[in-house]
C-alpha cells in the first residue's frame, strides 16, 4: 500500500498546534498523570545536578529529553488517537498505546538511548575541558563565565546536529509505527522525505518543538502542561501529513 502524503505547512503547523491544545484541554486529568511521570524524573535529575555543583550540565539535560522524548510518544499518540476518534481517554489508553504499536517502535526508542548516552558522553567531555571540576552552584551561574558560555554554545552545537538526525527519522516514523501503517524501514524513509522535502516548515517545527519542551523543563512546573500540548500537535501534524492508505 502507498501512503498518501501532503505538503507540511505552516498553516498546517498553526492547525496541529490549536488542536493539540483542545485536545490537552479534553484529556487534562489523563495527560498531566502522564507528563507528570516524566517530571518527576526530571526533578530528581535536576536535583542531583545542582546539589553536585553541576549546574551548567542541567542545559545540557534538558536538551538530551529532546533525544529520548520519541520514546515516550505511543502513549501520548494512542489519547490522540482516542480523542479524534469521538473516545474518552483513561490511563488505560496510555498503555494501550505501547501495546497496539509496532515492536519496531521500540528500535526508535533504541536509537533513541544511543543517540543520548553519545550526547550525554560528548557533553561531559566538554564539561570536563571547558569547565573543570570547580562546582557551579545556582547562585553561582549568574552572570555566565566566558567558559561556561562556551561550554554551553558548544555543547549545545553538539546537541543540534545530532537532535536533527533524530527528527528526520522519528518526526513521522513513531506515529506510522504506532499505528502499524508501515514496516521500520518504510516508515523513516516516509519520515526522512517528508523533512527533506519540507526543509523549512519541518525546522521551523522542529526550533518551536524544541523551544517549547526545553524551556518547559527549565521551567520545570511547566512541562507537564506543555508537554502533553505538543505530543498531541505533532499527532495532528502527522495525520495532516499522511491522513491515509491508499
Amino acid at each position: 500500500m502507498r501512503i498518501a502524503e501532503q505538503p507540511l505547512t505552516f498553516r498546517a503547523i498553526g492547525a496541529a498546534l490549536s488542536w493539540g491544545w483542545r485536545a490537552a484541554n479534553a484529556t487534562r486529568a489523563v495527560s498531566i498523570a502522564y507528563a507528570g511521570i516524566f517530571t518527576i524524573i526530571g526533578a530528581v535529575i535536576m536535583g542531583a545536578v545542582f546539589a553536585t555543583g553541576r549546574t551548567p550540565f542541567f542545559v545540557m539535560a534538558a536538551g538530551g529529553f529532546m533525544l529520548v522524548g520519541p520514546a515516550i510518544l505511543a502513549g501520548f499518540f494512542a489519547v490522540a488517537r482516542t480523542i479524534r476518534d469521538g473516545g474518552t481517554a483513561t490511563f488505560a489508553t496510555l498503555t494501550a498505546g505501547f501495546s497496539h504499536a509496532s515492536a519496531a517502535v521500540w528500535v526508535i526508542a533504541l536509537v533513541c538511548a544511543l543517540l543520548f548516552m553519545i550526547f550525554v558522553t560528548d557533553a561531559a567531555i566538554l564539561y570536563t575541558y571547558m569547565v573543570g571540576d570547580e562546582p557551579i552552584f545556582p547562585v553561582d551561574f549568574i552572570p555566565v563565565e566566558a567558559h561556561v558560555a562556551s561550554f554551553l554554545f558548544w555543547g549545545l552545537v553538539s546537541g543540534a546536529v545530532i537532535a536533527f538526525l533524530l527528527f528526520a527519522v522519528s518526526a513521522f516514523s513513531v506515529p506510522l509505527l504506532s499505528e502499524r501503517r508501515d514496516s521500520l524501514v518504510g516508515a523513516v524513509v516516509a519520515s526522512v522525505r517528508i523533512v527533506l522535502r519540507n526543509f523549512i516548515p519541518a525546522m521551523s517545527w522542529a526550533l518551536l518543538l524544541s523551544a517549547a519542551i526545553i524551556g518547559s523543563i527549565l521551567l520545570l512546573p511547566l512541562f507537564p502542561l506543555v508537554m502533553p500540548v505538543m505530543a498531541y500537535a505533532s499527532y495532528a501534524l502527522y495525520r495532516a501529513v499522511l491522513p491515509d492508505v491508499t
